[in-house]
């Protein structure tokens, strides 16, 4: 991923303190594109570019053009389907790089501001026209790459990959909101991205495995167009399993692979003795994978969590607690001399994988449950996966997440997503099924039907006790107590809230910054909407995945009523299993006895 800055109409256009404050703030997105930086100056409007050269490292620096050099654009993104534009639609233009993004410039020039759906990938741009010094900006569908939009004193606009490069410019700033358009001829937004699921109305189309197969096969295929060396992100969960089964299973022949040869690597982080540790080693061992085991302890995750809060740009919980590790990782990935890795976000919102989809009522309330999830992403997975990978250089790319599969997963009758013991169906069993091929399995049986594990869990429960007994020694229970009127919006409710919130506003003091963070009760990473659906939730509001209370396998308290305890999910087991097990816990780690 890389880097962008745009200011847009600033007062001053011929100061040369403008131009060097423009590359100043640049230069706190070099993280994002340590390999080249690109300014282009017209007028009053200034484009900068931090660049991570994946594709044409050679030739594809920006800010990028059209031939007469009119147009202007700089983009942070992988567009897909750029050798395809670049022999149909745009095969009368002449291109000056190999770069997939050089397409944005061609395809304004034929379609103006309609041919943002045109492209197959993921992007945030801004693209100025010198002819009448108009621009247009925009962002991918559900927010893979982060954008900021704000409003200077002076009425300029700036637009930044990250926060930190306009906050302290401008009067009021936000999140450019994903699926959208900025267009300074039409004056506002306008979404660009209109697909069936948004408007959360209940599809009713048959569940076909091969189908859904299919579709994501195709997209991790295409994210395996790089002119650098890559890896897989392998936690021994499904999701991160299935892409590194299915870039194994399709490496060989591909242009990646003729350079850099078909022995994938895999990468995993956790506390010594955790969960994804034990569970990665066996999915690598099967696959064959080169892999690549990283640890932490507690002390070094909480020694890196202002860096982790500076540079993911939130004081959500959640975030905070799964960016460190993944932080940590990162820059292990990128000493290796990797730049590009393929991970497994997503896959949780679309088939309601979190484990309080469980009790979800009806199939009704499932479907805009994972509609109101997907459209969140931007402010959580997708934030994380991006800004704690490029923080230090590292690109992280989606497959779950690419539009054409999100179309395919989201029309299927909700009903065959329910989590349903009677059948013998688990969270994502949709999912699973989709890849349980007996004659060439993907993964190994107990793999494929492994339980729902976050990340922030997986890579070691005392990971999240630690956080916890940490912040409880930094925030005193008067601070806490005083918490509403110190915090008046998203006032934290615990301790290990408030310690992030308090380093957050050191960072980013201004009001719009806080309120780009969302807020409100969640359980197990449910929206606020969920926590409706049980009733012992309300009062166990905890973002880990443990906090589903008779759902976990190790779940935070023992459960006297045998109702909750799951019937047909077994560590390490079949799906058909029915003997139940007991929960003790036994401080900081969890014992599971039964």
């Amino acid at each position: 991923m890389c880097g962008i800055l745009a200011v847009l109409g600033c007062a001053d256009e011929s100061s040369q303190a403008k131009r060097a404050r423009v590359l100043e703030l640049s230069r706190r997105l070099k993280h994002r594109g340590p390999d080249w930086s690109g300014l282009r100056q017209v007028g009053d409007c200034y484009l900068s570019h931090q660049r991570l050269a994946i594709i044409d490292p050679a030739s594809g620096d920006q800010p990028l053009y059209n031939e007469d050099h009119s147009i202007v654009v700089a983009v942070n993104g992988e567009i897909y389907n750029h050798e395809e534009l670049r022999t149909t639609q745009l095969a009368a233009h002449k291109f000056r790089t190999g770069s997939d993004c050089e397409v944005i410039a061609h395809l304004y020039e034929e379609h103006g501001e309609e041919f943002v759906d045109m492209l197959d990938g993921v992007f945030s741009f801004v693209l100025l026209d010198t002819r009448d010094r108009t621009f247009l900006a925009a962002r991918d569908a559900v927010g893979v790459t982060p954008l900021y939009v704000g409003w200077a004193i002076d009425g300029s606009v700036w637009i930044a990959s990250e926060m930190k490069a306009l906050h302290d410019e401008c009067e009021h700033f936000d999140i450019f909101p994903p699926g959208h358009l900025y267009s300074s001829k039409n004056g506002g937004f306008r979404r660009w991205y209109n697909p069936p699921w948004f408007s959360e109305a209940i599809p009713s189309v048959p569940y076909d495995p091969l189908a859904l197969r299919k579709a994501f096969e195709k997209a991790v295929i295409k994210r395996l167009m790089t002119d650098v060396p890559f890896g897989v992100l392998l936690s021994g969960g499904l999701d991160s399993s299935l892409v590194a089964a299915v870039t194994i299973r399709h490496l060989a022949g591909t242009k990646a692979a003729k350079r850099w040869g078909t022995k994938l690597h895999s990468f995993c982080v956790g506390l010594e003795g955790s969960p994804d540790l034990k569970a990665a080693k066996e999915v690598a061992d099967y696959l064959g994978t080169e892999h690549h085991e990283f640890h932490f302890t507690v002390q070094d995750g909480i020694d890196a969590i202002e860096d982790v809060i500076y540079h993911t740009e939130t004081y959500d919980v959640t975030t905070i607690r799964a960016s460190t590790p993944m932080f940590l990782m990162s820059r292990k990935i990128k000493a290796l001399g990797v730049k590009m890795v393929i991970s497994g976000e997503g896959s949780d919102e679309i088939f309601g994988g979190y484990l309080y989809f469980h009790k979800a009522p009806n199939k009704e309330e499932f479907h805009r449950e994972t509609c109101r999830k997907i459209k969140a992403l931007h402010q959580y997975d997708c934030l994380r996966a991006n800004k704690a990978t490029s923080a230090w250089g590292l690109e992280a790319r989606v497959p779950f997440l690419d539009k054409e599969f999100i179309n395919e997963a989201m029309s299927i009758d909700p009903e065959w997503k329910m989590v349903r013991p009677d059948l013998g169906r688990i969270e994502k069993w949709v999912l699973r099924k989709a890849f349980d091929d007996e004659e060439q399995p993907f993964l190994p049986k107990h793999i494929l039907y492994r339980q729902k594990e976050q990340f922030s869990d997986g890579v070691g429960y005392s990971w999240i006790d630690g956080l916890k007994a940490h912040a409880a020694s930094n925030v005193t229970d008067k601070m806490l107590s005083n918490a509403k009127f110190i915090f008046p919006h998203n006032t934290p409710t615990t301790k290990e809230a408030y310690y992030y919130r308090m380093i957050f506003e050191r960072f980013f003091p201004q009001k719009p910054a806080i309120l780009t963070v969302p807020g409100g009760p969640s359980v197990a990473c449910s929206t606020a909407k969920a926590i409706e659906w049980d009733a012992q939730w309300s009062g166990n509001l905890d973002p880990s995945g443990r906090a589903a209370l008779g759902v976990h396998l190790s779940a935070y308290e023992s459960e006297s009523d045998q109702n909750h305890v799951p019937t047909t999910i077994t560590a390490g087991a079949g799906a058909n299993s029915k003997k139940p097990r007991t929960i003790k816990v036994e401080a900081p780690g969890v014992a599971i006895e039964g």
